[in-house]
């Protein structure tokens, strides 16, 4: 079982404000999932919130990619002295803040006990000066994934309509209710072909779910649809450019939908 790190509710340090914290995880690599936390964060620094997005994939980093970031400074250089976390901290296009991690990083692809408590050092450092801090973990539920949600209130399940995406979106529901005693998490289904196959997959899902999966405290997971993201020629245009999509295509229809999940995700505050 994956070691849960101090709680929110439990620390004792004291803070004016704590961030909302959110994880987006996915079961299976290539749904989009970075793409998406990058936009998001861009829909939310726009409803004048401070936003940081914390690249939690340690091992295969690609945010500054998506964002066409070169950062000299990294987790990294956090994790081993090299730099301040202040230096780390970078503004990115969209109006919010990012934490990136460095790429190909093989001895932070492990949780071992200096990754734990590194990690959790730097994100109780972070969550008071932030409103919302959104953790773009790796895919897969790995114990480095699993940590990196642990750390946070709320998790958001990134899945597209293909089978297998959604056979391991159901495994990553069943393993943190199981090993987080989550009882509730949000989805959003990238690249629908039509509006309201998201809520329908969201639905199939919650069946299953309702069938085979139970916390360990006796309550069945409850899944918030949060919303779908249209297929979109637009989005693999921002992937090419590395541009966001709010900002290269913002009245695209994907770009409607990442402002539709932010809006249901601040409703749900």
């Amino acid at each position: 079982m994956v070691p849960m790190p101090v709680s929110e509710t439990n620390s004792s340090k004291p803070s004016a404000r704590l961030a909302r914290t959110v994880a987006v995880t996915s079961g299976k690599g290539g749904v989009g999932k970075t793409f998406f936390s990058a936009n998001l964060a861009t829909a939310l620094s726009r409803q004048g919130l401070k936003v940081l997005v914390l690249d939690a994939d340690l091992g295969l980093a690609n945010l500054d990619v998506v964002l066409n970031l070169y950062p000299k400074i990294t987790l990294h250089d956090v994790f081993t002295g090299k730099a301040q976390l202040e230096e780390a901290i970078l503004p990115a296009p969209g109006g919010f803040h990012v934490l990136l991690a460095g790429s190909g990083l093989v001895e932070y692809s492990r949780l071992t006990p200096e990754v734990r408590e590194k990690l959790l050092e730097i994100f109780e450092a972070v969550k008071p000066r932030f409103d919302v801090i959104l953790i773009d973990t790796g895919a897969g539920i790995s114990d480095v994934v699993l940590y990196a949600v642990s750390m946070a209130g709320e998790v958001i399940v990134v899945a597209t309509p293909e089978p297998t995406s959604m056979t391991d979106a159901y495994a990553t529901i069943k393993v943190l209710c199981a090993q987080q005693s989550r009882e509730k998490m949000h989805l959003v289904v990238n690249q629908v072909a039509r509006p309201g196959d998201g809520r329908t997959i969201c639905q199939q899902l919650q069946q299953v779910v309702d069938r085979f999966v139970v916390s360990p405290t006796g309550v069945v997971p409850k899944l918030h649809f949060l919303g779908d993201i249209p297929f979109d020629p637009s989005v693999r245009e921002a992937v090419r450019k590395r541009q966001l999509l709010l900002e290269l295509h913002p009245g695209s229809p994907a770009a409607l939908g990442v402002n539709q999940v932010a809006v249901r995700l601040l409703g749900r505050a």
